[in-house]
């Protein structure tokens, strides 16, 4: 049973989101369907993941080990695919393995180590995006600097990950100029590493929330993480 209010926001909201995708594409010379609608359920009750799916909203998103694994124990069956897409403990990684379809969060060579390890043990194989920092905001985490290539590289050599492609955290900021450089520089980074770095061959650009996801796809995101904007203000955690 779907609680209604989680029914009615997303029957509310989501035709204006989608067409606020599709202007956003075309202004960029793009297709919509070449954007992936990624529904942040995290901090929501199970009656926002009901909600999603029956919108037709299959890619969910959680940033916290314990609460996916929980929501994806208790949706109902389905073609869902699960989205890690918060900051990832280490200790935490191995939890993964076969519980998130992606992981968007890889910030660290450390970090993909110990999940290279935890697949390996299991047989499976982890398919990640490769957090990035284009903004050089000190709180964000991610990749930077001149070394990033060099790190991709020893992320891409590790065994039991598939690289898909990248993924940045925008400051939360009106300054549209400041938005569209920290896209941009995510999509020349990619740009770059299909053209140098050997073995990397990603196609997703996990850029854009509530807030900016119409400047994201404008520069070139392939996936933007909605949360807000479909469900509603967030639940605190106890």
């Amino acid at each position: 049973m779907i609680t209604s209010t989680y029914d009615e926001r997303v029957t509310a909201s989501l035709p204006e989101i989608r067409d606020r995708i599709s202007n956003a594409a075309e202004r960029s010379g793009r297709s919509p369907e070449e954007i992936t609608v990624v529904a942040v359920t995290k901090a929501h009750p199970i009656e926002a993941v009901q909600a999603a799916l029956a919108h037709g909203l299959f890619e969910l998103g959680e940033n916290r080990t314990e609460e996916l694994e929980w929501k994806r124990a208790t949706a109902v069956a389905g073609p869902v695919r699960w989205h890690m897409i918060g900051h990832v403990q280490s200790r935490k990684a191995p939890r993964l393995v076969g519980m998130a379809d992606l992981v968007h969060s890889i910030d660290s060579v450390r970090l993909a180590q110990r999940l290279s390890n935890a697949a390996l043990a299991e047989g499976k194989v982890v398919p990640i995006l490769v957090q990035v920092n284009t903004s050089g905001e000190e709180s964000k985490a991610g990749f930077q600097g001149p070394g990033v290539k060099d790190e991709v590289s020893r992320v891409l050599a590790l065994p039991g990950l598939e690289v898909r492609g990248l993924m940045t955290m925008a400051p939360f900021t009106d300054d549209e100029a400041l938005l569209r450089r920290t896209f941009e520089g995510v999509r020349i980074l990619h740009e770059e590493l299909l053209e140098v770095v050997e073995g990397y061959s990603g196609n997703h650009l996990s850029m854009g929330m509530t807030n900016d996801f119409e400047i994201a796809i404008e520069e070139g995101s392939t996936m933007i993480r909605i949360g807000t904007a479909l469900f509603g203000k967030r639940m605190a955690h106890d």
